[in-house]
């Protein structure tokens, strides 16, 4: 059985006083359940903002597939799970850390202060996310998001990952999403022991002779610790949610994986390291679905890195060619960087870095022959991961300055996703709400982005759709389900495809969700 749609009454409430003429609709006016959701919607919109979260807040959303797990959680959380831990804060700085043998010494005090001063909670949620900060010369919104890292960074460990994704799934659930895939980086340093004695590297390396090296160097010794973190945390997850008992929570049916994710940052023999990690991790456990890489494309090291780091990416691809690939490329705005490090980034890691979607994309239009790009991306099907909050937040790219139309305009796949949503105090809702607000956008173009996401993620098997024409309509589902879409449970030849493709269980089941939430106006 599927969750229940409207898991808020509150927002089914506000709905129904918001739009008595679109609910009071005689069948005659609106002749299907799509029509009529598509009316309510347009109304929400003439309403404004809360009206439009009370319907997104149920809307079917598919997949959130670019979210970093520590990013994702809110400040509140990282505080409880503190005092809870017996961790300290440095009330100067306003970051956590574990407690000394004589406690917290001269430097901070107890995070159980935190739960007791309202003040010092206040602080502590201001400088873990971006509440009330408003920029000064001293501190951008840029640099205020990428420092709040910092802040809690003590609980961003190993031992925490299943609390974070408990509560990362239990509000993905509650919105009616389906499947997330969770970026996290692992505790790689025990394994940096293998590049002991490893000279440099650079654009003339033979990558594929260096996998070699660190192989026999006695990686592969180190790489079931590290696969633990993931697999523990997903089953903690599971054992908090308590998915075993019959019959299971509905937060149970969402499914969880997670992208292996790179610091780009670092020096080039770790991060090669790193991502080679995630290659073979990503190829021996079905949990791990993909690589990503992360941190500021602006920082120095990402820059000066960044031709290197794709071929690295395409030297492991064509070692590891089924290990799927999502990259960062394009999260820059105008004035950031130099002019020059605007115009190769997103062509890059899709031409060599080999990258099935990518994640922010804001810079498209500042690259070399933007137009031929846009069509290469909507042949290859390159999805592009739309994260509108971040994108205003980090760099000031937003409305007309923000290239979603001009992705949509040619034909490029396109999803949203929240990013950081703990750092950015927004869910999923908020993001379709937001892109419903800033675009002309219909009902329609809202269930094609859902479905994209489901159609590029990175579950296995054959997909639901048939994509016969240069871009993506959904038009045409797999012949054996044709008739089926919509149920509950599908039958014959179409249950026999869906119980061999992953993805075509979430696809199917997304398609009955988008039937129940249509039907109820």
């Amino acid at each position: 059985m599927s969750p229940p749609i409207f898991a808020r009454v509150t927002s089914f409430l506000l709905l129904a006083c918001l739009l008595p003429s679109v609910l009071a609709q005689p069948q005659s006016a609106a002749t299907t359940g799509e029509a009529r959701a598509a009316r309510a919607f347009e109304q929400a919109r003439t309403w404004g903002p809360l009206a439009l979260y009370a319907f997104f807040h149920d809307m079917p959303k598919g997949a959130d597939l670019h979210l970093h797990l520590t990013g994702a959680v809110y400040a509140e959380s990282y505080i409880r799970e503190a005092a809870a831990h017996h961790l300290c804060i440095n009330v100067n700085a306003l970051t956590l850390y574990q407690s000394p043998p004589d406690g917290c010494g001269e430097r901070g005090e107890p995070a159980t202060t935190a739960l007791s001063s309202q003040k010092l909670y206040d602080q502590l949620i201001n400088a873990f996310s971006m509440r009330t900060f408003v920029p000064t010369t001293e501190e951008s919104r840029h640099d205020h998001f990428f420092t709040a890292f910092r802040h809690f960074d003590a609980v961003a460990k190993p031992e925490f990952v299943g609390i974070w994704v408990d509560e990362v799934a239990r509000r993905a659930a509650a919105q009616n999403e389906q499947y997330l895939e969770i970026m996290y980086t692992p505790d790689f340093d025990p394994a940096a022991v293998v590049l002991n004695g490893l000279g440099s590297i650079d654009t003339q390396t033979d990558f594929a002779k260096l996998r070699r090296q660190l192989l026999d160097a006695g990686l592969p010794k180190y790489l079931p610790a590290i696969r633990a973190q993931f697999d523990q945390g997903e089953r903690q997850r599971r054992e908090m949610q308590h998915c075993d008992a019959q019959p299971a929570a509905p937060v149970c049916q969402l499914q969880v994986r997670f992208l292996y994710q790179v610091l780009r940052a670092l020096p080039a023999p770790q991060v090669f390291l790193q991502l080679l990690c995630g290659f073979e991790l990503a190829s021996a456990d079905p949990l791990i679905v993909g690589i990503n890489m992360v941190q500021p494309e602006d920082w120095r090291m990402s820059l000066a890195q960044y031709r290197m780091e794709m071929q690295m990416v395409r030297a492991l691809h064509e070692l590891y060619p089924k290990v799927h690939i999502t990259l960062h490329a394009g999260e820059l705005g105008p004035g950031m960087v130099p002019p020059d490090d605007l115009r190769f980034h997103i062509r890059s890691a899709v031409e060599v870095g080999q990258a099935e979607r990518i994640g922010h994309g804001t810079s498209v239009m500042l690259e070399d022959h933007p137009y031929d790009l846009l069509k290469e991306m909507a042949a290859k099907r390159v999805m592009a991961e739309i994260n509108l909050t971040s994108n205003d937040v980090i760099l000031n790219v937003k409305g007309a300055d923000h290239p979603l139309p001009m992705y949509r305009l040619y034909h490029v796949p396109v999803a949203l996703s929240t990013d950081d949503e703990g750092v950015s105090r927004i869910d999923l809702t908020h993001e379709y709400a937001r892109a419903a607000m800033a675009y002309p956008l219909s009902y329609a173009d809202f269930k094609q982005m859902a479905r994209t996401g489901l159609e590029h993620g990175f579950l296995p098997g054959e997909s639901l759709w048939e994509q016969p024409g240069p871009w993506e309509t959904f038009a045409h589902p797999r012949a054996v389900c044709q008739t089926q879409l919509g149920r509950e449970k599908a039958s014959g030849e179409c249950a026999s495809l869906l119980a061999g493709s992953e993805k075509a269980r979430q696809q199917f089941e997304l398609e009955h969700r988008f039937h129940e939430f249509e039907n109820a106006f």
